[in-house]
């Protein structure tokens, strides 16, 4: 039998479960210490697993992000392996590692331009995977929302900020669409593997905003010229208008067969304000 364990059971890490358990795949999680609910086990580098909870287990999913030791789970996965009945395993990472392409497309084979600090770690991380010896897929996902974490409930709680940037595009992808391409991977495995995981329309951030205020019935908020916006946003929102690139989704298409439920900011976010009318 298959059975799955998800190391940090985060917002993509549950909706994956909630998919595979809907189909009768065993899961277990992770999470913080002191975060454990529902059956989640505790694991940090001073909080190691007991090694009996993954002796039978199949596919593995990390979303557990690198520090600077390099990544836990990865130290721990080498320290108690090998691990000869993994099927698959997929590594969680982000499509900054690519840095900036001044609004160019990159693929999957793009030069990785990461600076130092967060993407640079992730860089480092995905290249341990990959030569880890387990049959390791990578994910390079693109900001994600979903169901109580999208535009809609950023403008609702007065966190919406309008940004102007020219020429800045943001790839974004739906929760529901990055678990259904993990499970395509699982589907068909192909270890070594590379996806970027994002949809087809990369557009600039205040558009989305705009377009969440629209569905609500709502004025956008004020305009933020980019040289301003430091008075507005912290350290890490700013990071990530620093790197500007349109990313390809090709290879999901292609290699998993995927078609995205939500091939674009509008539908997504439309998607989401019914769900939340009913």
């Amino acid at each position: 039998m298959s059975k799955l364990f998800i190391f940090g059971m985060g917002f993509c890490g549950r909706e994956l479960a909630k998919r595979q358990r809907g189909l009768g795949w065993p899961v277990i999680g992770t999470v913080r210490p002191g975060h454990q609910k529902d059956g989640l086990l505790a694991f940090d580098r001073d909080h190691p697993l007991n090694l009996d909870d993954l002796n039978d287990v199949t596919h593995i999913l990390s979303s557990v992000p690198p520090d600077d030791r390099g990544d836990p789970v990865l130290d721990w996965l080498h320290q108690f392996g090998p691990w000869p009945q993994l099927q698959w395993v997929g590594y969680l990472s982000t499509t900054g590692v690519y840095g900036d392409y001044a609004g160019e497309w990159v693929t999957e084979g793009s030069p990785l331009k990461a600076g130092a600090g967060r993407s640079a770690r992730r860089v480092k991380a995905e290249r341990s995977w990959l030569e880890s010896g387990l049959p390791s897929h990578i994910f390079r996902l693109a900001g994600i929302y979903g169901p109580g974490r999208s535009p809609l409930d950023a403008v609702r709680d007065g966190h919406a900020h309008r940004v102007i940037k020219p020429g800045q595009v943001f790839g974004r992808i739906h929760v529901e669409d990055v678990a259904e391409i993990l499970a395509a991977s699982m589907n068909h495995p192909n270890p070594g593997t590379i996806y970027n995981v994002t949809d087809d329309e990369p557009a600039p951030p205040w558009d989305v905003v705009e377009y969440a205020c629209q569905l609500l019935g709502v004025s956008p908020p004020p305009e933020i010229q980019w040289e301003h916006a430091s008075q507005h946003l912290s350290p890490m929102a700013l990071s990530f208008y620093q790197d500007n690139k349109r990313v390809d989704n090709a290879r999901i298409k292609k290699d998993l067969e995927v078609n995205l439920k939500y091939p674009n900011y509008r539908l997504g976010l439309d998607a989401l304000l019914q769900e939340q009318s009913r």
